[in-house]
């Protein structure tokens, strides 16, 4: 008997879904990490370095004392009833963690929570939002998730009823966005960001695409926009934030708005503006603009990846609606306790005058500090290397290079039966134990007249006369 699952009877979707940043090449560094282990001295390296995706812990960066010091209390609230607890923790950590504690049921950061997240965390992430923005928030328009990806896909479950509806997406894209779409069944609509102009966002291309998909009997339902870009690192002008949100206004589109790098800015002459803020400031109301904002505790200058935080504010949306959205939620039963409790940190760090101020300060500002540093290094050593061009890093923690592979190189690819870009990704593993993304992962494709390696989904291959940029993280 044939066995009854096989690679040719499973979900469709999900054999459709690529997600670059986990693929071929990081499995493949996986092997030789094992050997590395098994094997010491057998390689030209002694080290697997994962520039794949931005996990800065795993890169030395030092966790933020403050929020730590409230995780650990609030896990073993015990530690509160201590009189040695005062010498080892801050005073401003002790009283952040009984206020936490005190709207946890229980005290009890091991038991289940409301589906959209504890409601006092959710009290305090409205209320860092409307510090941020100087508009009001609402605690009942958070869903706290386990990361921003979470919060995506249920987006996309709630949009997506087949593939006749689309999401306009960037290009390139954080996979996560083709990924998803995929997975639940809709058409990813692309929109072309312009390296020429440092990855600019025209809304010339975005009617254009729009129009296009529509012809072609496609209901597009949403704008997907990722400010600070992943994997481009541009940050948003704010005149064009206006026009975004016009956009997505007059078009009857949901603005799905990615903020999870608003605290990297490495220039000064740009500022993290949210999309509410811009709608609000324009004189669009709750219900002028269906809008859902997604934040991650796994960025910034916090990095806590492994906790698995964030949260998305959902705003305009009809009560039926959002009811359908909580049911979505209430499936998953709920994001994980540490993950809400990071979340309300992030969004109410300490403030000045509190005793933790000054050391959060200077951990907060060291660790931006170091991520701009390392992106205009690696700008300046990419832009000083023959063959290879990369645009000014904004924001975010990638840069996308631009690299011009040899014809030769270009032709072992083909013997090798591999792109050229993920040739180049694996002999640069395989030389240096350093690991990358090739650029057709991030869905660039060469009819669009960029000078990069690009995927053409209608042949399902690569187009080895291109260009073939790469991703990398400063």
């Amino acid at each position: 008997m044939a066995p009854s699952v096989a690679v040719e009877n499973l979900n469709p979707k999900v054999l459709k879904c690529e997600y670059a940043v986990r693929g071929e090449i990081v499995i493949h560094a996986q092997r030789l990490q094992q050997q590395l282990q098994t094997q010491p001295g057998s390689l030209p390296f002694d080290e697997i370095l994962y520039c794949n995706i931005g996990n800065p812990q795993s890169l030395g960066q030092q966790p933020v004392t403050f929020f730590r010091e409230v995780l650990a209390l609030c896990d073993h609230p015990s530690l509160l009833e201590k009189e040695e607890t005062k010498s080892l923790f801050s005073a401003d950590a002790i009283s952040r963690a009984k206020r936490i504690l005190s709207t946890i049921p229980g005290r009890a950061t091991g038991a289940y929570s409301h589906s959209q997240g504890i409601k006092g965390l959710r009290d305090a992430i409205a209320a860092g939002i409307a510090l941020r923005d100087g508009f009001p928030a609402n605690a009942d328009d958070i869903f706290v998730t386990d990361g921003a990806s979470p919060g995506v896909h249920m987006m996309m479950q709630l949009l997506l009823r087949d593939e006749k509806d689309g999401i306009l997406c960037p290009i390139p894209q954080y996979p996560l966005y083709s990924a998803s779409i995929a997975l639940h069944g809709g058409t990813l609509i692309p929109y072309y960001l312009d390296e020429k102009t440092g990855w600019g966002l025209e809304i010339s291309e975005l009617k254009k695409q729009l129009e296009d998909a529509r012809s072609k009997g496609i209901d597009v339902r949403a704008l997907v926009v990722i400010n600070p870009g992943n994997p481009t690192g541009q940050v948003l002008a704010e005149d064009n934030q206006c026009d975004i949100v016009r956009f997505c206004k007059n078009e009857g589109l949901v603005l799905l708005a990615d903020e999870v790098y608003q605290e990297n800015i490495y220039v000064d002459d740009k500022k993290f503006n949210s999309f509410k803020k811009i709608a609000r400031s324009i004189g669009y109301g709750e219900d002028d603009l269906p809008l859902v904002s997604f934040q991650s505790v796994s960025k910034g200058y916090y990095g806590e990846c492994g906790k698995r935080g964030g949260y998305m504010e959902i705003t305009g949306f009809s009560a039926s609606v959002r009811e359908q959205v909580y049911k979505i939620a209430s499936v998953n039963l709920c994001s994980n306790i540490t993950g809400q409790i990071l979340a309300s940190l992030i969004m109410n760090p300490p403030k000045e005058g509190d005793e933790s101020y000054a050391a959060y300060k200077a951990e907060k500002d060291g660790i931006l500090q170091s991520l701009a540093r390392r992106a205009k290094a690696l700008e300046d050593a990419f832009n000083n290397l023959e063959g290879i061009s990369c645009n000014k890093a904004e924001g975010a923690m990638y840069l996308f290079p631009q690299i011009h592979l040899p014809q030769k190189a270009i032709e072992a690819a083909k013997a090798a039966k591999k792109a050229p870009d993920a040739f180049y990704a694996l002999r640069l593993l395989e030389a240096t134990g350093i690991v990358v993304v090739p650029g057709s992962g991030f869905g660039q494709v060469s009819s669009r007249n960029m000078a990069y390696q690009v995927h053409d989904p209608a042949a399902g291959r690569q187009d080895p006369r291109r260009d073939h940029p790469l991703q990398g993280v400063p």
